[in-house]
């Protein structure tokens, strides 16, 4: 089982670093490196896990086993602008559902 989810770990990374690097090159006129693209890739690995562990943690204390918007507004809030953003995106799915 440690086998398989470090393989798992292994592919995501993998992925994380081509996706990186199709980026950089489909929206700048950077030549970045393998090794920039790689540490760019290293440190986005990072954050996302610490994202969702925050989101874990956030859920499990609301006793919830799911995440929700709430959640993801709640780890927003230390970002304005972003969360700005967000509440947006949330109003118009919530009108968008209504509506149906």
């Amino acid at each position: 089982m440690a086998i398989e989810n470090a393989d798992k770990e292994e592919r995501l990374k993998a992925a994380l670093w081509y996706s990186v690097g199709q980026t950089i090159d489909a929206h700048t006129d950077i030549n970045a490196t393998a090794h920039f693209i790689g540490s760019l890739s290293e440190m986005l690995y990072a954050q996302i896990e610490n994202v969702s562990q925050d989101l874990e943690t956030f859920a499990k204390h609301a006793g919830r086993t799911t995440i929700n918007s709430k959640d993801v507004l709640l780890l927003a809030r230390r970002n304005e602008g972003l969360e700005e953003v967000l509440k947006q995106e949330a109003k118009a799915v919530k009108d968008r559902d209504s509506a149906r």
